[in-house]
């Protein structure tokens, strides 16, 4: 038996394929450990999930989006009064879904 490989996927024909996807897929989930581009699933169960955790839409937004409010640039943690928040400003996800759009 043969195995074909297969052409690689252009970019922007994968792009189109995960168009209706949250984009917050492209990163893994620090939550539940769902690979980047999986679903993320609930990790009692494994039932997969149709949203992203938070922590992830998190995860996303700070590789993505420059936070308006502590004016830290992506990859950069979002903090208040110089103490590390956990997960980033309402703002900061808000600008990366517009970025995405």
């Amino acid at each position: 038996m043969t195995r074909h490989a297969g052409a690689p996927m252009p970019d922007s024909l994968r792009h189109f394929m995960r168009a209706s996807q949250h984009p917050a897929r492209a990163v893994p989930c620090p939550h539940c450990g769902a690979a980047a581009h999986r679903p993320c699933v609930l990790r009692a169960s494994g039932r997969q999930l149709t949203a992203p955790h938070p922590q992830r839409i998190s995860a996303w937004a700070e590789l993505t989006a420059c936070c308006p409010e502590c004016q830290v640039t992506p990859t950069v943690p979002c903090h208040d009064g110089g103490w590390a928040r956990q997960t980033v400003h309402d703002r900061r996800q808000q600008e990366a879904q517009e970025t995405a759009a």
